[in-house]
């Protein structure tokens, strides 16, 4: 079925994600003639009334299955907790709907493998968060790498630290208005809580999209923290606050990953590559800048400046990056332009997640049975 623009947007969730990024950049008059929100949901159903009333969307709901029923939309962003991505994603794609997912896609690979291939059988497009290769600079740090500045690549590093991140982010959570007083709770909670599916999952993406996907990991993971306090409250942790893991990409390639409750790497940039030639950190090959398209404007405005539509107004906004995602999903459906954002690389990275916990539980290296393919560039 062909669509016109604008293309009509749902979102699933008025959570941190939404109200800090999504919605402030998708209510901007530069958009408003290729993609128009048209509906919001979230369980706390004051919150989506609250939302849809500041950004001037049409329509609340209180769940996902009634704003279904009112089609009042063609694509939709799932901004819920991660645990209940599968569930609201085949929902949708049941529905024909389009879909960008935010991080993480799923939690499991077989979850991803049924959206994948319901949304082949439906003939709906899939978007998955984070699209790191969608970055001009790590299009270029790939480009480098494939063309040997950095020799034989020796090994990597990458990961991620919860700190008080979400206790703390201060414009959602430590108000007393449905929009200020979110509580953090899922972060720390199964299914889908955990640094690795909510922040180590960037560099991730980013290192298998430099280098290709990987091919076994081993791990260690636990529980360190058994509870967070907010604003007074105490949560409870069952989800696994610490992963220290390795990829093995093969011929005794290997890259340390982590995720942990507190505490990071000093100066380690996204991605960090060491070769026989030298490094690549972040931005930087052996303390040279790398260049790349808009480079001046994400060394002002931050890593995701650089990014095809976020120019003007939408350079000074949070959540950046999730904007561009969801872009990327509209120019798929109303022009035909895929994305590099795939469901494909985002069920790898899944993948990677997945068998780390299972390694560490059985104390056995673990396979990685999928793959992926960057076409486009």
């Amino acid at each position: 079925m062909s669509l016109k623009p604008p293309l009509r947007l749902g979102i699933v969730g008025t959570g941190s994600i939404t109200l800090r990024g999504l919605l402030p950049h998708l209510s901007m008059d530069d958009v408003k003639d290729k993609v128009k929100v048209t509906a919001v949901c979230d369980p706390v159903f004051e919150r989506s009334q609250a939302a849809a009333q500041k950004f001037g969307v049409r329509s609340a709901y209180a769940s996902f299955e009634d704003m279904l029923e009112a089609d009042e939309f063609d694509a939709v962003s799932i901004a819920s907790p991660i645990g209940l991505h599968f569930e609201q994603g085949k929902l949708a794609i049941e529905h024909s709907k389009h879909v960008h997912f935010n991080k993480s896609m799923t939690t499991t690979v077989a979850e991803a493998s049924e959206l994948i291939a319901l949304a082949k059988k439906n003939e709906v497009k899939l978007v998955a968060s984070p699209g790191e290769l969608i970055n001009p600079r790590l299009q270029a740090i790939r480009k480098l790498i494939n063309g040997g500045a950095l020799g034989t690549l020796a090994w990597a590093v990458t990961g991620s630290s919860f700190g008080r991140y979400h206790e703390e982010e201060a414009s959602v959570r430590q108000g007393d208005t449905p929009l200020s007083n979110i509580n953090p709770a899922w972060y720390f909670r199964k299914p889908g809580g955990g640094p690795l599916y909510d922040m180590t999952v960037y560099g991730l993406h980013a290192l298998t999209a430099v280098l290709g996907p990987a091919k076994r990991v081993t791990a260690f993971s636990g529980v360190r923290l058994k509870e967070r306090e907010f604003m007074g409250q105490l949560l409870p942790t069952d989800m696994d606050d610490q992963t220290l893991m390795v990829l093995d990409f093969g011929n005794a390639f290997f890259s340390f990953v982590y995720g942990v409750a507190a505490g990071s790497l000093p100066n380690l940039g996204r991605p960090l590559i060491y070769g026989t030639k030298g490094v690549i950190n972040g931005g930087m090959l052996n303390d040279k800048v790398i260049d790349y398209p808009r480079r001046e404007v994400a060394e002002k405005k931050g890593y995701a400046a650089s990014l095809p539509h976020v120019t003007g107004l939408h350079e000074d906004v949070e959540e950046a990056h999730v904007f561009e995602d969801v872009m990327q999903l509209v120019d798929w459906v109303l022009e035909d332009k895929p994305s590099l954002a795939t469901a494909e690389h985002a069920r790898h990275v899944i993948d990677i997640i997945e068998s780390a916990y299972r390694s560490a539980e059985t104390g056995q290296a673990q396979d990685l049975g999928s793959s992926f393919e960057v076409k486009g560039l």
